[in-house]
């Protein structure tokens, strides 16, 4: 039997990554260090239907606790690892003690980026969502009539909005770059889910940034704005990205860069230790990415497992995401890094619409908006590196299924 694994992390990385390995019949003895008070559980349904009450956190677990013990599975809840000695292969925890392992895997995730405390970051009434215990707080203070400003118009942004609005708040975004979703998507793609937003009532201003937080009594009530406004705000969500875990990483000698340098199997420079998920900088098309996506941590820690069990295939990503804003679902194929040109095709549905990028005449991926279809075909055409016509595309009656025929 292979020696010990010792998994740093409790989320969908490290989950996929146990649960790959024991469905392999891999029966190493396995550790996970999970840093919360929680069983592993499911995260993009914090922003959502958690958030609205619609989901409480025993239906977000992976698999109910009995299953680890049922697997073999060593879980350290509310455990920390605060040193990795990587020349005697230990770790340190939290409460002193230390744990051998053969292979260590770390799943660290990333932590949001937060607001200064100079600039009020600080204040009662200003969160930021990353596990449960930021959502319940959040949850009590959507109160219908309040005012809630989000600072950042990303994704994460704009799904707090969405539920900021459903929940009956008045939402102003601002976004300091000149359009949202900047970093991510296409200005086709930033048009149309403006153009949501802005037909639900929420206030959208573009190019505007934050001066600084006013509060009164250690409470958030204002917000001084770049273009010299001052906005009124009973609370503040916070959407300005993340940054990778990846200080036990550095501190232990291993490459980093605003993630942990691996290869395409997963490995560090140290070859007994991996890692995978938003903390891991990998290879792609000849550059380093970090993809923040809850596809790419179960890709690449179930590619992990497979190796550890005796495979020999490397880790090829391919992207694909979805973000649920109101009634519409966003789903994006592909990555569209460097696209130098965009095609706007209606669906058939009504409301259905999708974005194909192209970079150099090849397609590299596609934003459905309310549409299925589109998704999938384009998915698919993706990763058969086939591209189709365009005047096919822009045809709202062909039936994409011909694309791939």
């Amino acid at each position: 039997m292979a020696g010990r694994l010792v998994v740093v992390g409790g989320g969908q990385a490290a989950f996929a990554l146990v649960a790959r390995l024991r469905a392999l019949k891999d029966e190493r003895p396995v550790t996970m260090l999970a840093g919360e008070a929680s069983y592993p559980y499911q995260r993009p349904p914090l922003s959502k239907k958690y958030l609205l009450r619609e989901m409480d956190l025993d239906r977000l677990l992976y698999r109910p606790p009995a299953w680890y013990g049922e697997q073999n599975v060593d879980i350290r809840l509310s455990t920390t690892v605060t040193a990795i000695d990587r020349a005697a292969k230990f770790v340190t925890l939290s409460d002193g003690t230390t744990l051998d392992y053969d292979v260590l895997a770390l799943t660290t995730g990333s932590t949001p980026r937060r607001l200064p405390a100079s600039i009020g970051g600080d204040l009662d009434g200003v969160f930021v969502v990353r596990d449960f215990t930021d959502a319940d707080r959040l949850a009590g203070e959507l109160t219908p009539g309040r005012r809630a400003l989000i600072i950042g118009g990303g994704y994460i942004g704009l799904e707090a909005a969405a539920v900021a609005r459903s929940s009956g708040l008045e939402v102003t975004v601002i976004e300091m770059a000149d359009r949202i979703l900047q970093r991510v998507a296409s200005r086709a793609t930033s048009d149309l889910v403006r153009d949501l937003h802005q037909s639900r009532g929420v206030d959208i201003r573009e190019g505007v940034g934050l001066v600084r937080l006013v509060g009164t009594d250690g409470r958030v009530v204002a917000a001084e704005l770049t273009d010299g406004t001052v906005l009124p705000a009973d609370l503040v969500i916070v959407g300005i990205g993340v940054t990778a875990n990846d200080a036990l990483a550095s501190e232990a000698g291993l490459e980093v860069a605003n993630g942990i340098v691996v290869d395409e199997f997963g490995r560090t420079v140290d070859p007994a230790v991996y890692a995978m998920g938003d903390c891991a900088l990998l290879p792609w098309q000849g550059a380093r990415i970090r993809l923040e996506s809850v596809q790419n941590a179960v890709d690449q820690a179930e590619a992990v497992a497979t190796l550890l069990a005796g495979g020999t295939a490397p880790y090829e990503p391919k992207p694909w995401f979805w973000s649920d804003q109101y009634d519409v679902k966003l789903q994006i194929a592909g990555f569209g890094l460097g696209h130098d040109e965009t095609l706007v095709r209606k669906g058939q549905r009504e409301g259905s619409v999708s974005v194909w990028y192209f970079r150099q005449g090849k397609l590299v991926a596609v934003d459905a908006l309310n549409d299925a279809k589109a998704y999938v075909t384009g998915k698919k055409l993706i990763d058969l590196e086939r591209t189709p016509d365009r005047t096919l595309l822009q045809d709202p009656q062909l039936d994409l299924k011909t694309l791939l025929s």
